[in-house]
């Protein structure tokens, strides 16, 4: 199973705002060598990210898919989501 079909399966089966980590992802797809699939799963959230189809969150905000760092989570767009286009400057957050 692909990672972009695994994603949006996993994102089906919960409520409309709720979220997955990466690393359930990467998971679902290779069991045994998940953590490989982590550099994957991030470029494919990415793309779905940038067409709109999927929203990378950090602290459960929209993270800006070209510039975010650290941990995140993915989730479904819901309506009224706002991208942010520049990420806060440090120690804003």
């Amino acid at each position: 199973m692909s990672i972009e079909t695994t994603i949006f399966d996993m994102l089906a089966a919960l409520e409309p705002g709720k979220s997955i980590s990466p690393e359930q992802v990467a998971r679902a797809v290779d069991p045994e060598g998940w953590r490989r699939q982590l550099g994957q799963v991030r470029a494919t959230a990415v793309g779905l990210a940038r067409q709109n189809q999927l929203v990378i969150t950090r602290h459960g905000k929209p993270a800006n898919p070209e510039k975010f760092k650290g941990v995140y989570r993915l989730r479904l767009p819901l309506e009224g989501d706002v991208i942010p286009t520049e990420e806060p400057e440090e120690g804003l957050e």
